[in-house]
């Protein structure tokens, strides 16, 4: 999943979100240089990523892209899914994306010290362009899909996966609905655990 899925199944607790969201950029035992409740977003990212590679419906998003796209269709599928989480957002929550979105990005601010370098870093572009709101239009994600190319060097051609989004625009939603209302479940099973240090 992409970030604002991460965010939105952390629940309401502002440090296990802020772990959820930097965990990418946490290597290994890194995560073990944070206080715990960071600790648990970064491990709860993890868990929700094993979770999501290896589902029969992530899977079938995943066939639909792969022959063109190879290893870079999962990071596609993650993307895609965001934007149908944006696009729903209202079946999936009471505060409006816009709301949701802007005290997010000041949570980050408050804590802006416990975050890693290149998370610092991406902060003020996607605040800028308000990532996590744009993903809700095609045009939000056409953006960020031609950014993750650039980042491959243009090796990716991730920028062309708009296309398929448009061709297999129902399917994709309905294998993301199928999908995040398990992960959802899934992901509240976790949290209910006690917590252990890996």
């Amino acid at each position: 999943m992409n970030f604002l899925a991460h965010i939105y199944l952390s629940g309401n607790n502002d440090l296990l979100k802020i772990g959820n969201f930097i965990a990418d950029s946490i290597r290994g035992k890194q995560y073990l240089n944070y206080p715990e409740e960071i600790q648990k977003g970064i491990l709860l990212h993890r868990k929700i990523d094993s979770y999501t590679d290896s589902h029969p419906t992530v899977k079938l998003s995943k066939q639909k892209l792969y022959a063109k796209y190879s290893h870079y269709a999962s990071v596609i599928v993650d993307i895609l899914y965001d934007h149908f989480l944006a696009k729903n957002w209202n079946s999936y929550s009471d505060i409006p994306l816009s709301q949701y979105v802007d005290d997010f990005y000041t949570i980050l601010k408050m804590h802006f010290e416990l975050l890693p370098n290149q998370v610092k870093k991406m902060y003020p572009y996607m605040v800028h362009d308000n990532w996590l709101v744009s993903y809700a239009s095609i045009e939000g994600i056409t953006k960020v899909l031609d950014g993750m190319n650039r980042r491959t060097k243009n090796k990716s051609k991730m920028n062309d996966a708009v296309i398929e989004l448009q061709e297999f625009y129902d399917d994709f939603e309905n294998e993301f609905t199928l999908f995040f209302n398990q992960l959802i479940l899934f992901t509240q099973d976790e949290l209910k655990k006690p917590y252990i240090q890996v």
